[in-house]
Formats: structure tokens, C-alpha cells, sequence
């Protein structure tokens, strides 16, 4: 049986930080080319947790079991799953060629429509002849367009870059702002 035979491997898979993710996806995998059946788990005499379709004879008692059909996609939803994979590969290879991706569920634009063209904010940029009350203001809208795409670790999501301009901070030129 498969989850024998996964069963006596896991050992070497525990020893990442992604084991139960791994093992979780590895028996969905493995009953549904199975079929529906019934996965059972329980913690064994080492304190680890272990998931089969037999449980042990010492663990009856405290193994919990539940029925995979009720997590069988219907045909329907494996279809979109399947068609969202490949849409996200797609997108994913387009990125690394270095191409403009495509939006998968987005409509086809009729023949002879132009596309619209997408501006940075701000649209105004700096130059030698900016004035400081200017650059403050233009450096103001900069950080208010990137405000949405930070991290909560202080980064800056790299899509950001796409919408926004990055503006130099105007004090090292003009000073602290003053109001």
C-alpha cells in the first residue's frame, strides 16, 4: 500500500520545517489517485504525529479519522484549479523572459481599441530648475502613491515601481521642510 510505504520514508522528510505541510499534501495527493478513503491520525509512544488509512492496535482509542471524499474537488472545481495553474505559469514565465504579462481573465480588447496608457504618480518629476516648495510637494505624492505597497517589515512591494516614481527626499537640498 502507497501510505506504507510514504510512511516508512517520512522519517527523512521530518527533519525540514515544511514536513507536515509536505506529508498534508502528499496524502491529498495520494487518496485521490486512490480514491475517497478514510485518513486517519493519531500521536504515537515518541510524541510525533502520525496519519495513515490503518491505525496501530495501541492507538484506536485516541486516533482521530476523517473521510477524504468530503475534500474531493468536484470536476468543475478541479478544471478551475487547473486552469488558474496555467494561467500563474504562464504569468510566471512571461515575468522571467522579461516580457509585459498578460492578464489571464481580463476581456480581449476589440480590434482597433487602443489601450489605455498607464502614467506613474507623480507625473511631474524633479529637475535642477525645481523650486523646493515643488519637490516637497512632488516628494509628498511620491510617498503617498508608495504608501499602499509597504511591508509591514518596511519594504517596498516590487509592483510598486510600476505605479510609482520615486522621488529623493528634497532635504539634503532645501533644508528641513518648513511650513
Amino acid at each position: 500500500m502507497p501510505l506504507r510505504i510514504f510512511k516508512r520514508h517520512a522519517a527523512t522528510l521530518r527533519r525540514g520545517r515544511q514536513t507536515f505541510p509536505l506529508v498534508g499534501l502528499t496524502l491529498m495527493l495520494l487518496t485521490s489517485a486512490l480514491g475517497a478513503t478514510s485518513i486517519c491520525r493519531w500521536v504515537d509512544a515518541n510524541g510525533r504525529t502520525q496519519m495513515s488509512d490503518v491505525v496501530p492496535d495501541g492507538y484506536q482509542n485516541s486516533a482521530s479519522c476523517t473521510n477524504s471524499q468530503k475534500y474531493e474537488l468536484s470536476p468543475e472545481q478541479q478544471r478551475d484549479a487547473e486552469k488558474r495553474a496555467a494561467d500563474e505559469r504562464s504569468l510566471l514565465r512571461s515575468h522571467e523572459q522579461g516580457m509585459p504579462p498578460k492578464t489571464p481573465s481580463s476581456p480581449a480588447a476589440p480590434a482597433g481599441a487602443e489601450t489605455p496608457v498607464r502614467t506613474k504618480r507623480p507625473a511631474q518629476l524633479v529637475t535642477d530648475s525645481t523650486d523646493c516648495q515643488t519637490w516637497w510637494r512632488i516628494y509628498d505624492e511620491s510617498s503617498e502613491c508608495f504608501g499602499p505597497f509597504k511591508t509591514t517589515q518596511g519594504g517596498i512591494k516590487p509592483e510598486a515601481f510600476d505605479q510609482c516614481n520615486e522621488v529623493k527626499s528634497p532635504e539634503l537640498q532645501c533644508g528641513p521642510r518648513r511650513n
